[in-house]
């Protein structure tokens, strides 16, 4: 997470173009960190509300129509076949394609509005050759909503970032403890079975 928000930080709407072209292209990117943080800044008068909310919203539908070509001209097998060099499972597409069937058309604009769906639901629309122009309205209105919706959020919840990290970070901690205490666990257990043999 650090990588994305050092790359917002020193680069601004070119580091949100990039982080939510790649994110709406089916890389696995989270628009929820991304975006909060674009509204922190916004707040801090280091970028500005409206351009950031249209910046990843351009940024959205251009990654989309890659996708979207890509359902479109490679199909499904080729999908799957690749997807999983960018973390893209059978469950994942599956996922998305039911909210399509289910849905329809309208997917494309509802499904920009929920995690993981909204990574991956150009796929299904361009398996289904759905119309360009529907696809680029659809994406642009539900992209807008979701960017407007965590910028906007990023903004308010500006006065309790650092009340919210303080009480995070106990968290972290523990859990880094049950990790290590876990590992260590698992080590001397393998040791214990390798010494009975």
């Amino acid at each position: 997470m650090s990588h994305l928000t050092t790359l917002v930080i020193h680069h601004g709407l070119l580091g949100i173009f990039l982080l939510m072209a790649l994110e709406s292209c089916c890389i696995p990117i989270p628009s929820e960190v991304v975006m909060p943080l674009a509204g922190f800044l916004a707040y801090r008068h280091l970028l500005g509300f409206w351009p950031a909310v249209a910046v990843a919203t351009v940024a959205n539908v251009v990654g989309s129509l890659v996708a979207y070509a890509i359902g479109n001209y490679a199909g499904r097998a080729f999908v799957l076949r690749y997807g999983r060099y960018v973390g893209l499972t059978p469950r994942h597409l599956e996922r998305a394609e039911r909210w399509f069937h289910r849905f329809g058309e309208a997917t494309v604009f509802f499904g920009r509005m929920v995690p993981a769906v909204r990574t991956f639901v150009s796929l299904p629309a361009g398996f289904a050759r759905m119309s360009v122009a529907q696809f680029v309205l659809f994406s642009l209105l539900g992209s807008f909503v979701w960017n407007l919706a965590l910028v906007y959020g990023g903004y308010q919840l500006n006065k309790q970032w650092q009340l919210l990290a303080d009480h995070v970070k106990p968290f972290t901690y523990l859990g880094a403890a049950i990790l290590v205490a876990a590992l260590l666990w698992f080590w001397l257990r393998r040791r214990a079975g390798q010494n009975a043999e």
